[in-house]
């Protein structure tokens, strides 16, 4: 019994004990809790400051802003009314987009509806709607901003200089880029020109060269850079002007004709050239080739006047120094060969010409001396050093090269490279001495809207990428016909 008491005793004095420890606890923890609510009151006061302190800054700050606003208002008003247009013009964009978001939506819904489509298959084809649907509204607002500011644009002057410059351009480089086709009688120039002008537009069309009716006494002057465009034109109108009936379809047929008689002309020149170079066994696209060069120019020099000058000079070289004969000649002939292609393929014309020697099965030494005639690679062989030196002096005598008629050349091909790496775009055409390209695109392709910003990107990319005196007129022609035969 007294056992149970002693226990009883001993759990009452620690059950005493445990209470007196819990209130210990209970008293430091709302110590603790009164020091952080301290320190949270404290903290929340500083913020406080703080944030009142930046708001006065900002609202310092944002009266200096009103303030000067007030002064750029007052002095840009002309500046502040085309910024609300613009505002206003984006406004209605950003109206377009909610609409084509909202399209979007609805189109997604309907999608996803359909067996057999995934969501992807959804997305992407109401990403390519938006997409187009976007890129036409961009291009309406665009143009009707560039026009309204074309019509308030001060430019007169401006137009005025650059053309005087360019003439002063043109006359350089007219005496190598025109043909002149005489006539009978003044009254011709009018059937050339054909009602409404249909006549020379096909004319020039499909001939890419500027067809110029003027004052001139009982002449027609069709000027192109590209010799074997013009040599075309300048055939295909003098039997236009001797069969005398002169439309659109007859226009066609004879400008195919006269680009048959160029190609076996071609043909001719380079048998000629194989023949005066003493050659034999030459591949058939090879000849064909320096036939080509016959209507190609470098810096003014005709390039298969110049292959038939370094071929003699290499031959006369090697016979004194006794090397191969056979190799300097054929290596000397064709070592500029690559230019009758450099406009249609990439590289250099030296490893052009290598490379299209390769494909005609030439032997590797002649193929080593074309390549090095620039000194890259290196010469390695007597008869590729003989190649390199008489190309240096056939280029280097005097009146043999004009610079400026090669520099404009490179820039109008350069022109038409720009517009033909257009997707839709069928051929093109730098007319008018450079000042303007003439673009064809296909129609099924392109569409109005997508033709002005064809438009556009080219004269955009012309004036980012160029150097020309004055200004290029970029015209997009979008054309369709329809032909069915009555039988």
């Amino acid at each position: 019994m007294q056992r149970l008491l002693a226990k009883d005793q001993q759990l009452h004095e620690v059950e005493k004990q445990r209470e007196l420890a819990n209130k210990d606890l209970e008293a430091e923890r709302q110590q603790v809790q009164l020091k952080v609510a301290d320190e949270v009151l404290r903290i929340r006061e500083e913020l406080e400051q703080t944030q009142k302190q930046d708001r006065a800054e900002l609202h310092r700050l944002e009266r200096r802003l009103e303030q000067k606003d007030e002064q750029l208002d007052r002095k840009l008003d002309g500046v502040a009314k085309s910024e609300r247009e613009i505002a206003q013009k984006a406004t209605e964009l950003a109206q377009k987009h909610q609409e084509a978001e909202q399209l979007v939506s609805r189109r997604q819904d309907e999608l996803q509806r359909i067996s057999g489509m995934t969501y992807e298959q959804a997305k992407a084809e109401l990403l390519e709607q938006v997409r187009n649907q976007a890129k036409l509204e961009v291009a309406r607002v665009a143009r009707a901003v560039e026009e309204e500011a074309l019509d308030h644009a001060d430019t007169e002057a401006r137009r005025i200089v650059t053309m005087a410059v360019q003439r002063i351009s043109v006359e350089q480089t007219l005496e190598s880029t025109v043909s002149v086709v005489p006539i009978s009688s003044d009254e011709l120039k009018g059937r050339i020109i054909g009602r409404e002008g249909r006549n020379i537009r096909t004319f020039e069309t499909l001939t890419g060269v500027d067809l110029i009716i003027d004052d001139t006494p009982e002449a027609v002057v069709i000027s192109g850079f590209d010799p074997v465009r013009r040599e075309v034109a300048r055939l295909a109108l003098q039997s236009l002007i001797e069969d005398g009936r002169i439309h659109p379809s007859r226009i066609e047929e004879t400008v195919e004709r006269a680009k048959a008689e160029v190609d076996q002309q071609i043909k001719l020149a380079g048998e000629r050239a194989v023949l005066s170079a003493g050659l034999a066994g030459l591949h058939p696209d090879l000849v064909r080739a320096l036939g080509r060069l016959r209507y190609r120019t470098s810096f003014g020099q005709s390039v298969l006047e110049h292959s038939l000058e370094v071929c003699h000079l290499a031959r006369i070289m090697a016979e004194e120094l006794g090397a191969h004969v056979e190799i300097a000649k054929r290596a000397a002939l064709l070592h500029d060969i690559g230019k009758a292609h450099d406009s249609e393929s990439e590289g250099t014309h030296h490893q052009l010409s290598a490379d299209l020697a390769r494909r005609c099965r030439e032997i590797p030494e002649v193929l080593h001396a074309i390549a090095a005639h620039h000194g890259d690679p290196h010469p390695e062989t007597v008869e590729a050093v003989l190649v390199q030196v008489a190309d240096a002096i056939s280029a280097a005598r005097p009146g043999a090269r004009r610079e400026s008629l090669e520099n404009y050349i490179k820039r109008l091909q350069k022109l038409e490279e720009i517009a033909v790496a257009r997707p839709g775009v069928e051929r093109c055409y730098a007319i008018q001495a450079g000042r303007e390209i003439r673009i064809m695109v296909k129609p099924e392709q392109i569409d109005d809207q997508g033709a002005y910003l064809i438009a556009r990107d080219v004269a955009h990319e012309i004036e980012e990428h160029m150097q020309y005196p004055g200004q290029i007129k970029v015209t997009v022609i979008r054309e369709t016909r329809q032909v069915e035969y009555a039988k």
